[in-house]
């Protein structure tokens, strides 16, 4: 199932051009959302290098980590705890706990927080995400988990573009290798 899935989610990504006031493409994965096929298969997916470690949650970052999160934790059998970004429009009410990204390969710094009644000690956690190039997303996630006191099994991506170190330090496994999307 893995092999099918990644064959299809190349086929279905596109690179897009945003003009002339961009020095940048654009990555464009809509086209997942809209295949039903491919949505049933990213949360098993996801969700299976890790089945065996048992997590108790899953954690995923705004926004898109908002689609496959729950995806991945009904594959699972385990409930979903989303990670809000500062500044967005949504951030949770009562007690957080925050944590800022280290720059990301844009040079950005994010916020990212969890409502601490959802997360806590004992808790087993699978972090999901669609895209890791350089991690900064998941160490802050990483550090929310350790100052609840919550043991992170690892990250599980769509789309994997960071070294394999960085892969290897973070425990991270994908399902498509960035070099693959052209």
């Amino acid at each position: 199932m893995p092999a099918e899935l990644s064959e299809r989610l190349v086929e279905l990504f596109r690179w897009i051009d945003p003009g002339p006031q961009s020095g940048h493409l654009v990555s464009d994965a809509s086209a997942w959302w809209r295949d039903a096929d491919v949505l049933a298969r990213l949360g098993p997916a996801l969700a299976e290098p890790f089945r065996d470690a048992r997590p108790t949650v899953v954690l995923a970052p705004a926004v898109t980590g908002l689609l496959l999160g729950p995806l991945a934790a009904t594959a699972l059998g385990v409930g979903f705890v989303p990670a809000y970004k500062a500044g967005d429009g949504r951030a949770p009410a009562g007690p957080t706990t925050w944590a800022q990204s280290p720059p990301d390969f844009r040079g950005r710094r994010v916020d990212l927080g969890v409502r601490d009644r959802h997360l806590g000690p004992g808790d087993r956690v699978l972090v999901v995400d669609d895209w890791v190039a350089t991690g900064a997303q998941l160490r802050a996630l990483y550090a929310i988990c350790a100052a609840r006191g919550a043991q992170v099994l690892g990250a599980s991506a769509v789309v994997v573009d960071c070294p394999p170190e960085l892969a290897a330090e973070l425990r991270v496994r994908g399902l498509v290798d960035a070099a693959r999307l052209g």
